[in-house]
């Protein structure tokens, strides 16, 4: 049966899960696949523990790529949380390392951001690429880069 219900912040949390804001990205998968991933760049809630908990709700029910996750799938879903750092500007692709930073690519209002440490993406000009698709940012188009560091948790 389908409850539909939220679930509190657990009172047990390390006190930085409490007290702190971060943005953060909740990425699930199943089979290997990528099932669901939403997130935010900035914080939107009071707490990081919040803002995990909003994440995963969204992940698993209004990422546009996919269908609603289902309760039968969830023996086989995988799920991290990456918490994102301070974003900082930068210059050039050449201080990108795509497996110790992210990316966030920004043209006027349109902004596209990818998590560092991806299969598949193994150099920064595939980084900023993605993320100009995501955000809808065309190369002829004057756009700001910033990267970011991640604390990843499986």
């Amino acid at each position: 049966m389908l409850r539909r219900e939220k679930i509190s912040v657990p009172d047990d949390l390390p006190d930085e899960m409490l007290s702190k804001t971060a943005g953060a990205f909740v990425s699930i998968h199943e089979h290997g696949e990528l099932r669901g991933c939403i997130g935010t760049i900035a914080p939107t809630r009071s707490s990081v523990a919040e803002e995990i908990i909003a994440n995963a709700i969204s992940a698993s029910t209004r990422d546009p790529r996919f269908p609603a996750i289902t309760a039968d799938e969830l023996p086989w879903l995988e799920i991290s949380v990456d918490v994102l750092g301070e974003p900082e500007d930068i210059e050039s692709m050449d201080q990108l390392d795509v497996k110790r930073y992210g990316v966030i690519v920004s043209a006027g209002y349109k902004r596209g951001l990818l998590l560092p440490d991806l299969d598949g993406v193994d150099t920064p000009e595939q980084q900023v690429d993605i993320a100009m698709r995501k955000g809808g940012i065309r190369s002829s188009e004057n756009y700001k880069l910033q990267r970011f560091e991640v604390i990843r948790h499986h």
